[in-house]
């Protein structure tokens, strides 16, 4: 090939080149311009995103309870473990039932009807400081009472109750009214009443055991009140000498030990009383 055909050919092949160039520059353009179009349309879904997190955010927020108020409800909660878990209504009822000793559906039925209500509860507070609770519904009798050695075995060196003797005239003076009651309750009386006169006839055979061959009106007198404050007596309304004998009695001393203990003092006061009237010879 000449050198002249060489030189034509050069400026047709640079032409050539330069368009091929421009092509690539315009491809690039678009594609950036596409990748611009790309990262516009994903910068909007993050916007969107965003903006929706924050609202469902927003949302949950308003649904759920402020820290203020959660720890209003916390206080609330630990205020009601300070309260106790029982109702008011079982707390009124425990704590009349704890300063009486005895409650008696025939003297408060409201109150013994609620603690009929309330007797689990009241159980299981009572249980806790060694003491249970007695609940005669036939009968109309509720009171607390210690704990027997054999429901718990702390007992002996935990008691929140004490047991008192009896002096022996006061003994004798429950015996008395524990039988009346006995035979009356026997002979089908719903209501066992008992007046002065017949407790002296009935102490009378017991008499030479407390010294004397005659009722003591002033000792009979302290005694009685003594039975009342205990709840095992009750005086009836409009009369003074005349008493009722409550369901309590049969708690405190049931029927067997009742016979063993008459037996036993009868014939330590027929003893007793040989001797007196032997020695009141003696000195005549």
């Amino acid at each position: 090939m000449s050198k002249n055909q060489t030189e034509k050919t050069t400026p047709a092949l640079g032409a050539t080149d330069l368009l091929e160039r421009l092509r690539q520059v315009q491809s690039n353009q678009e594609r950036v311009n596409q990748k611009q179009d790309n990262q516009k349309q994903d910068n909007q879904d993050i916007s969107r995103s965003i903006e929706d997190d924050q609202k469902m955010n927003l949302s949950e927020r308003e649904s759920e309870p402020s820290l203020l108020n959660k720890q209003g409800l916390d206080s609330d909660n630990d205020s009601n473990f300070e309260r106790g878990k029982m109702p008011p209504e079982a707390r009124r009822v425990l704590v009349s039932l704890l300063k009486q000793g005895v409650i008696l559906s025939a003297q408060k039925s409201t109150l013994f009807e609620s603690i009929c209500r309330y007797q689990s509860a009241i159980r299981n507070h009572l249980a806790d400081v060694y003491l249970k609770l007695v609940l005669d519904e036939k009968s109309g009798v509720a009171f607390v009472a210690q704990m027997d050695e054999s429901e718990n075995e702390d007992l002996d060196t935990v008691s929140l109750m004490t047991r008192r003797t009896l002096s022996l005239y006061d003994t004798l003076v429950l015996l008395v009214l524990r039988k009346h009651y006995q035979e009356r309750e026997s002979a089908g009386e719903q209501r066992i009443i008992i007046d002065i006169e017949r407790i002296e006839a009935n102490l009378t055979p017991f008499l030479p055991l407390t010294n004397s061959m005659k009722s003591d009106q002033r000792k009979l007198s302290s005694s009685l009140t003594k039975m009342i404050e205990k709840h095992l007596l009750s005086k009836v309304r409009g009369s003074d000498d005349r008493f009722e004998i409550t369901p309590i009695i049969r708690y405190v001393v049931n029927a067997d030990f009742l016979e063993q203990m008459l037996e036993a003092y009868q014939e330590l006061a027929q003893k007793t009383g040989g001797n007196m009237a032997s020695g009141s010879g003696d000195e005549s």
